[in-house]
């Protein structure tokens, strides 16, 4: 009906939509009008036509006839992007009970033990957010030897591109070149409407009857696993406040694109809303994009990019 930018190319990106309301008349005697805004789940020529995931509405179906004007918008900010990103980084710390944690100034040096059968490179890594209180070449050398003294390789974890990142490298530290990750925030309430909605998406018939069955165990004080069936498809939640920390989300090969990681996402987040959690993060890797389109879908947003620096030499 009308020109706009839309089309297959911005499913998984946030649009704003103007469309007809069919059988309603507006104020100046010609068709109603309305307008939609939320995060694109579909797009088909069929009668669904483009599907917008609403924050207030839910899904909302427009046929592509009806549509008037539309465009993909930038991602909405979340409130808790006016958290740093060290603020942020500090709520994984509730995943590794054993975890060695020294201060540096504002960073933060640490050290755990094998968690799930290996070392876990967050836990074993200083966190290079902030001002470490001295110099940047004191402050390297602290941490390398703080390390070493624990038998761990000297790491730091930073934010891409900022300025404790680029003083590193210019020292002689190099980018480990793997476990780059975006961390991803998401009001919860939201991102489990988003879980919930009906996927208009084809999805892979079930290999084997699929799993049909959904086991909550090891739900003890603020942690909670939940695994689908017999473990096809598995997730953790771990509350830190009013926080809840998303990890370990994995679906095996033979059972992926059957949605079973929105439905471990769902019961993680409706077991966190019961507990009062407000905000998800989780971590996916930069070279994971079919689960940053799975998250951002769900209404998930970068807050930060991360990346890990070692020594030059060992």
């Amino acid at each position: 009906m009308g020109r706009h930018l839309l089309g297959p190319h911005v499913v998984g990106q946030r649009v704003v939509v103007r469309h007809v309301v069919r059988g309603e008349t507006g104020p100046t005697g010609g068709p109603a009008l309305n307008d939609v805004l939320g995060i694109c789940r579909s797009w088909s020529t069929g009668p669904d036509g483009i599907v917008v995931i609403d924050a207030d509405l839910g899904p909302v179906s427009v046929p592509v006839a009806d549509i008037v004007s539309g465009k993909p918008v930038p991602p909405r900010p979340s409130v808790r992007h006016r958290d740093s990103p060290r603020e942020v980084e500090l709520h994984t710390h509730v995943l590794w009970p054993d975890l060695v944690a020294e201060p540096l100034g504002e960073w933060v040096l640490r050290c755990a033990p094998a968690y799930d059968g290996r070392l876990r490179r967050r836990a074993n890594s200083a966190l290079a957010m902030g001002d470490p209180g001295l110099p940047l070449a004191d402050a390297s050398a602290a941490v390398q030897a703080w390390h070493r003294e624990r038998d761990r390789e000297p790491m730091v974890m930073a934010v891409a591109g900022s300025g404790e990142e680029s003083g590193l490298l210019d020292l002689g530290w190099r980018d480990l070149g793997s476990g780059s990750a975006h961390c991803q925030v998401a009001g919860v309430a939201k991102a489990l409407r988003a879980c919930n909605a009906p996927s208009p998406e084809p999805r892979t018939p079930p290999v084997g009857g699929g799993a049909d069955v959904t086991a909550r165990d090891s739900e003890e004080g603020g942690r909670l696993v939940v695994a689908l069936g017999d473990g096809t498809a598995t997730g953790r939640a771990t509350l830190d406040g009013d926080w809840v920390v998303l990890d370990g989300v994995a679906v095996d090969a033979d059972h992926r694109r059957q949605g079973l990681a929105t439905r471990v996402l769902a019961e993680l987040l409706d077991w966190a809303a019961s507990q009062g959690a407000r905000t998800a993060m989780l971590q996916v890797e930069t070279d994971n994009p079919g689960a940053v389109r799975l998250y951002e879908g769900l209404g998930f947003v970068t807050h930060h990019t991360y990346r890990y620096l070692v020594t030059a030499t060992p």
